[in-house]
């Protein structure tokens, strides 16, 4: 398809900084989930007066309250994670039970003491209901201690936490692509991490040491969450709540030079948190290859993170997170001049690498009025840049990128409980962007053929600014209703020299929920419809960058934002501590969002098609911990995802349209379409203060861009990786642990893509084993 310019196996922008509106209306604060309960005797009657603690499971975090005349209680600013709550009264025995809480979740706990004997013990009333019914989102959530177990996810490159637990998401052509699409939400402490680019940046948001929770959401969000309807991250990170005046030294080393080091600190006092650290990395295998080889392919980074909590008094918290990264990766390159790869994608004279420094930090006041009133206001800043660098040898192009974006602004949030059981939630959201880009591509051997068009570079400022109201009613026990509404204004300002006129747009989204549980079974039906508006990149190309593209017969057009419409129906299936959870979806799009490029590169531009339909059906099983040694987790996607021409914005083609411009209308399968995938893992806590882990991923394949008679067919051989992880822990409360992982044991090497026009060869990682080393010491 696209013929000769621009050749480069990179990826390039942005996230960045952002800027919004403040606005105290209400909202389901995003940060915190609510705890609701009843404390009575074995006669039904109120406690009244009784004692009620919330305690966090895997750190010293606590909130205290007591039962009310009507044997009530609740807890307003619940973080997300696993809780224990123990009720204790002079004449009844003590009463403990566990409780998840994610960020939509309003549990509601009963307790019933038992008349207090001689000896007093804890009565274990056991795990609140496991299928949640106060949402309709599938959710997954993963604490520290499952990303420390689970086989290379620690790392600070990996994706490893997010796609052995979550259907349908996978890492191709070095990107992260989820239920069929390319964007998603990063949040830390339930604040968006602005991003309005696509195919830019590789390195991380946060190094996943860092985490304390990690909450996955997968479609069907009520009118709180926003644009991206194929993920959504919300980062709990660690606070110094699990830490007494304690540090831990984390080093490993490993094949391909490989080392991934920490140090962090923390602790706390009942009233302040603090949680820091520093990280370095690097490894001579960065980014997926372009052959079976890894050749030019090194990779390094270092960065800082920060956590501070304080509580002012019962009614103010405040809450601080900044991180600071680089990161740098050498563009791998294919060295034989001859190969079939080189003569569709050349490399063999390349020495590019791609640097991106990035920066976040949000504050956040949490006031709580009353129990059933709670503000959350949160300022955030980000910055971020992606440059592609060239060696001034290169062959047979040299090409130079560099895209940087600030974004400023805020969420304010306000959640009330109006009449028990209904939450009624508004707020706002909005950043200002602001976006340069710079691009310069020089023919090093072209002779007459081709023609240098000289640097080109613009810059935009441009914004988005929502309200949001939703509504969740719990009419009985079995029956919760959910409605919401969210408005978004979108302006993508405009480039000087007419380049650029804005793209201005208004996006009323509508969002309805019904989960039903069946008496007894417990078993919790969900289903949901709703409307998503993603906002575009600000800038596409400027100047000599659209005299460039029209030489290879194509063109840039304004970018217009994506629109969705999803439909979702699950059913989550609790038994014994297990929950199955099942769901199937439907998301349609109008000018959904995706990458391209000039000749045949990797050096990705932003465009849209016409429509879009991405189909699935999900599922996850989880295990609880058995013989309180072994867990065990499953997630298995079946979906499709297909697109249809033309192209309305963006990298296009010009009118009339070549017939080998872009692809004829009507759906078929994206570049990264793969019908099936499937994660089995598990870890276990054994004797001798033993563990391991170990994971299992099965692909299908992805589409076939290039059938051959090597590669026949709609698509690329399936495939199938083992994951091993074995370690030890030595010392009193496990000082020290040391670990020997091992990830693709079988070193099975296949080619995952070979689109045209998407992405370029790229093969599957090698075979990596490493050792680990962690020491925690007090100070």
């Amino acid at each position: 398809m696209f013929h000769g310019l621009v050749e480069l196996p990179a990826r390039l922008l942005c996230s960045a900084l952002f800027c919004a509106l403040a606005f105290p209306a209400l909202l389901h604060a995003t940060i915190f989930g609510k705890i609701q309960g009843i404390v009575h005797d074995p006669q039904h009657r109120p406690v009244a007066g009784a004692s009620v603690k919330l305690r966090a499971i895997t750190s010293d975090y606590s909130q205290t309250a007591q039962a009310d005349d009507n044997g009530e209680f609740s807890f307003t600013a619940v973080p997300v994670g696993d809780y224990m709550i123990t009720v204790t009264e002079a004449k009844f025995e003590t009463a403990e039970q566990t409780v998840t809480v994610d960020s939509s979740s309003s549990p509601v706990l009963h307790f019933q003491l038992a008349i207090a004997s001689l000896s007093q013990t804890a009565v274990v009333v056991g795990q609140a209901e496991t299928a949640n019914m106060d949402s309709v989102t599938p959710t997954t959530l993963i604490n520290r201690e499952d990303i420390a177990a689970t086989p290379g996810a620690d790392r600070t490159n990996s994706m490893a936490m997010i796609t052995d637990f979550t259907p349908g998401a996978y890492v191709t052509h070095d990107m992260l692509h989820m239920r069929g699409g390319h964007q998603v939400d990063w949040l830390i402490d339930g604040v968006p991490i602005p991003n309005t680019n696509i195919a830019t940046n590789l390195g991380p948001q946060i190094d996943p040491k860092d985490i304390d929770y990690l909450e996955i959401q997968r479609g069907s969000y009520d009118a709180q969450y926003g644009d991206r309807t194929y993920g959504i991250f919300n980062i709990v990170p660690r606070s110094g709540f699990e830490r007494d005046n304690e540090a831990e030294l984390v080093t490993s080393f490993g094949n391909w030079y490989q080392t991934n080091d920490q140090f962090n600190f923390g602790g706390h006092t009942k009233r302040f948190a603090y949680y820091a650290s520093v990280n370095g990395n690097r490894s001579n295998y960065g980014l997926q290859p372009p052959i079976g080889q890894v050749v030019h392919d090194a990779e390094n980074g270092y960065g800082g993170f920060a956590s501070f909590i304080f509580n002012a008094s019962s009614s103010n918290q405040f809450r601080l997170v900044a991180s600071l990264r680089q990161d740098y990766y050498q563009i791998p390159v294919d060295p034989n001049p001859n190969s079939s790869g080189n003569q569709v994608y050349p490399s063999y004279g390349l020495h590019d690498s791609e640097r991106e420094p990035d920066g976040y930090v949000t504050f956040s006041w949490v006031h709580t009025f009353n129990p059933n009133l709670l503000l959350t206001v949160s300022p955030f800043y980000h910055y971020n840049q992606a440059s592609y660098n060239a060696s001034p040898n290169d062959y047979p192009v040299i090409t130079n990128v560099k895209q940087t974006a600030n974004y400023a602004g805020a969420q304010a949030s306000l959640n009330a409980t109006v009449l028990k059981n209904n939450d009624i939630q508004m707020g706002a959201y909005g950043f200002a962007q602001h976006q340069s880009n710079y691009f310069n591509n020089v023919f090093t051997d072209c002779g007459t053929s081709c023609q240098n068009f000289g640097p080109s570079s613009g810059a935009v400022t441009g914004g988005l600014a929502e309200l949001f109201i939703s509504d969740r009613y719990k009419v009985t026990s079995w029956l919760t209703l959910i409605a919401g509404f969210r408005y978004s204004h979108f302006n993508s300002g405009s480039v000087s020299g007419g380049t650029q006129t804005a793209v201005v747009e208004n996006a009323p989204d509508p969002r309805f929920g019904v989960a039903i549980r069946i008496p007894r079974l417990n078993w919790v039906f969900r289903g949901f419809y709703g409307v998503f508006y993603q906002p575009p990149p600000l800038l596409t190309a400027t100047g000599p960058l659209i005299d460039l593209a029209n030489s290879q017969s194509l063109t840039f057009g304004s970018l217009p934002g994506e629109r969705d419409h999803e439909y979702q129906f699950g059913v989550a299936i609790p038994f014994r501590g297990w929950v199955l959870d099942i769901d199937t979806f439907q998301t349609s799009s109008r000018n959904w969002l995706d990458h391209s490029n000039i000749g045949e590169s990797n050096l990705f531009w932003p465009l849209t098609w016409d429509y879009a339909l991405i189909q699935g059906w999900e599922t996850t099983l989880r295990s609880p911990r058995l013989w309180r040694r072994a867990q065990f987790h499953l997630a298995y996607s079946n979906q499709i995802a297909q697109a249809s021409s033309p192209f309305t914005g963006g990298l296009i083609c010009p009118v009339p349209v070549s017939a080998d411009c872009e692809p004829p209308p009507g759906l078929s399968p994206v570049d990264h379409d793969q019908r099936n995938t499937l994660n089995i893992g598990a870890n276990a806590s054994l004797p001798w203060q033993v563990f391991a882990s170990t994971n299992v991923y099965y692909g299908s394949g992805f589409t076939n861009g290039l059938p051959d008679a090597q590669y026949p067919g709609d698509y690329l051989p399936q495939h199938t990786t083992f994951d091993i992880s074995l370690g030890k822990s030595f010392g009193e409360h496990d000082k020290y642990k040391v670990s020997l992982t091992a990830l693709n044991v079988a070193n099975r090497r296949v080619l995952l893509d070979n689109s045209l026009t998407f992405g370029g060869f790229h093969y599957n990682d090698p075979r990596q084993i490493y050792v680990e080393f962690r020491w925690r010491f007090h100070y």
